[in-house]
């Protein structure tokens, strides 16, 4: 039986694609260097929860709400100014709040508590006590002897402070009694104010409450910048190693372009940049150098079977030849994204969003930064070459003697 293939691009196809790498390059840096300055400077990147740090929490209404007006109900809380994201219109209307806090405690309302506590309930000869605002709004004590649950949540409220449980922690004998006091915090008060301004309990619904501190998130927001950077530079060893060293910067600096204009999906939407986007900036990153090793992988191999052939045509035929594997392999990856575009929502639909920019940006890099700066490099080694041996050679061995000098005398 014989099998018959389809071919988008016919053999002997030879799109002049080192023609136009200087324009290439210079557009390609022109827009980098924009969202580089949109990331740092303005607008910046609406930082998740993950990377910013405060209470994010997912709320569904069980009818439509406008976003500017639950946007100015929460500002009147005091948190600062909120982000309010709508994930689902459909059915559900569900949104997105986050706000830069983690707890409504300050320390001074913290030792007035305290102070109302230790005061209440000295019989029980209290010995410690903890509060740390960017753990949540949470108090620890620590007693000699037994404490009933409800005296101390009443000596709590007692100081203003609404409780919301209280949990004690088992004790071996000697040892003190341990007790926790977690007290309302910003989703509570948020969920609670929405409940009595959009129609009650049954009317609005907290799905989901999360807390991170703020050094919590400048260290994952570093880890997420130094997963992305040591990926980079194993992608640079590989290279090297696989190929020639002389193929690897263009390796790094097309991932790096990659990675920039992944990162200008999220600049220009203003979606949530967390660590679902430092994931898809990685898996650009792979996706991009596997495109990249395959012309790579031709140019090497029509090196051997065209000896003499400049590096330019060597470049210009090697991407011809991949041109059809290239666009069926993106084109596939890219048709599994659109279905999660139609049917996706919230961070899956910013996943595939941004993985479709990246695949684009990934199959343009290959054929406009990778290439044309491995043949800039070229050029150079071969300018230095030029160099070094146009210069003249020393003579080896002191120099010559000079014509007509006297024999030394015996």
């Amino acid at each position: 039986m014989e099998l018959k293939f389809v071919e988008l691009i016919k053999p002997g196809t030879t799109y002049d694609f080192v023609k136009y790498r200087r324009i290439a390059v210079t557009v390609s840096i022109v827009i980098n260097i924009l969202i580089l300055l949109g990331a740092a400077v303005w607008p910046r990147l609406n930082y998740g929860i993950d990377f910013a740090g405060g209470t994010e929490l997912e709320i569904r209404f069980k009818q439509a709400v406008d976003a500017t007006a639950l946007r100015e109900e929460i500002s009147k809380l005091g948190f600062g100014e909120p982000t309010v994201q709508q994930v689902d219109a459909t059915e559900k209307h569900d949104f997105l709040i986050r706000v830069e806090r983690i707890s409504l405690l300050t320390r001074e309302k913290a030792d007035a508590v305290k102070a109302a506590v230790q005061g209440d309930l000295a019989s029980a000869q209290p010995t410690s006590f903890r509060f740390d605002p960017e753990v949540g709004d949470k108090l620890d004590f620590s007693f000699k002897q037994n404490v009933a649950e409800g005296a101390l949540k009443a000596a709590a409220e007692k100081a203003g402070l609404t409780i919301k449980d209280v949990r004690t922690l088992s004790a071996r004998d000697g040892q003190d009694r341990e007790y926790s006091l977690i007290a309302q915090g910003p989703g509570d008060k948020i969920g609670a104010t929405l409940r009595e301004k959009f129609g009650g309990q049954d009317a609005v619904e907290v799905v989901r409450t999360e807390y991170v501190g703020p050094q919590v998130g400048q260290q994952l927001r570093k880890d997420g910048i130094a997963a992305i950077v040591y990926a980079m530079l194993m992608i640079l060893l590989y290279v090297g190693l696989r190929f020639d060293f002389r193929f690897s910067p263009g390796v790094v600096i097309a991932l790096i372009h990659d990675a920039i204009v992944t990162l200008g999906f999220f600049v220009v939407s203003r979606h949530e940049f967390n660590l679902t986007s430092v994931t898809v900036i990685l898996t650009v990153v792979g996706y991009s150098v596997n495109d990249t090793i395959v012309v790579y992988d031709r140019i090497r191999e029509n090196n051997l079977r065209f000896k003499g052939k400049g590096l330019k045509e060597l470049v210009n035929l090697s991407i011809n030849e991949m041109l059809g594997r290239t666009i069926l392999t993106s084109g596939a990856t890219a048709l599994s994204l659109v279905g999660l575009l139609v049917f996706g929502v919230g961070t899956i639909w910013d996943f595939a969003a941004a993985m479709l920019v990246g695949i684009i940006s990934g199959t343009y890099s290959t054929w406009y930064i990778a290439s044309p700066m491995t043949i800039w490099l070229e050029e150079y080694w071969n300018q230095r070459k030029a160099v070094e041996a146009a210069k003249p050679k020393s003579n080896r061995g002191g120099g010559s003697k000079p014509s007509g000098a006297a024999a030394p005398a015996r």
